[in-house]
C-alpha cells in the first residue's frame, strides 16, 4: 500500500529535520512520492537525486494566484527537481462558472511542467456535484494527469462518493488521487479499491508500519 502514498508534509512549520525524515521514510518503505513544500524542493534533489521521486504544490493552498504566478512557480520547481507538482485549482473561477478559465489555467500549468505529472486539486468539499463534474471535464480536457479531492486545509476531505463520481466523469487518461483525512489502514483500502491510483497523507508511517505491517506486504 505504501507505493500508493505521497508521503506529504506541507505544514507551514516544517524544517529541514523534518522533511529529511519524510524522504528517508519515503524511500524506506517505497512511497510513489514526497509530497513537500517548494521550497525544499531544490534541497532534497540536491541531496537525493534521482532516489527519490519529488512532488511539491502550486496555489496552495487556496489557489486563487494569479495563472502567470501558478505558471511561473511550476517551471522553477520544475528546474529545481520536481517530478510531480500538485496544483490548486482557482475555486473563484469555479463559483463563478467560468469553467473554461479554470480549464485553460489547467493547461497551462501542465504546459510549463513539461514530462512533469500534474495533478490538478479540485478541493471538492468546497463544490457542488455540478461543479465537481464540471472539473472533472475540465481536468480531462487540459490534459492532466490526475484529478485530485482535496488539499487537506480546507473544511474537509477526500469522500468515497466523490471518488465514485469523479471515476463517472472523467476520461480515461486520467488518474485519481485521494487527500486529507486518510488517517487509517482501512481508509486507504478503501479507496484504493474505489479506483483511486495515489493517496495523499502525512500518517502514512503510523497507519502501515505503525501498526505492525511490514512494507513487504504492501
Amino acid at each position: 500500500m505504501f507505493s500508493y502514498v505521497d508521503h506529504t508534509l506541507l505544514k507551514a512549520t516544517s524544517t529541514w529535520e523534518q522533511i529529511q525524515k519524510l524522504c528517508g521514510e519515503a524511500l524506506k518503505f517505497g512511497a510513489a512520492s514526497v509530497c513537500i513544500p517548494s521550497c525544499y524542493v531544490g534541497r532534497v534533489h540536491e541531496k537525493y537525486g534521482a532516489a527519490l521521486n519529488i512532488c511539491t504544490v502550486i496555489g496552495f493552498p487556496l489557489g486563487y494566484s494569479v495563472t502567470e504566478a501558478k505558471v511561473l512557480e511550476t517551471k522553477l520547481a520544475v528546474q529545481n527537481g520536481a517530478s510531480e507538482i500538485d496544483m490548486v485549482i482557482n475555486i473563484c473561477d469555479v463559483k463563478n462558472g467560468d469553467f473554461d478559465k479554470v480549464r485553460d489555467e489547467i493547461k497551462a500549468v501542465k504546459d510549463a511542467a513539461g514530462d512533469a505529472i500534474v495533478k490538478v486539486i479540485v478541493e471538492a468539499c468546497y463544490l457542488t456535484q455540478e461543479e465537481k463534474t464540471a472539473m472533472c471535464r475540465a481536468v480531462t480536457e487540459a490534459g492532466a494527469d490526475f484529478i485530485k479531492t482535496s488539499t487537506g486545509f480546507g473544511t474537509g476531505g477526500a469522500v468515497l462518493e466523490d471518488i465514485l463520481l469523479f471515476k463517472e466523469h472523467i476520461g480515461k487518461d486520467v488518474k485519481i488521487k485521494a487527500a486529507g483525512g486518510v488517517k487509517t489502514s482501512g481508509d486507504m483500502e478503501a479507496f484504493v479499491i474505489a479506483g483511486c491510483d495515489r493517496i495523499g497523507t502525512s500518517s502514512a508511517v503510523d497507519i502501515l508500519i505503525g501498526k505492525g505491517l511490514t512494507s513487504e506486504a504492501y
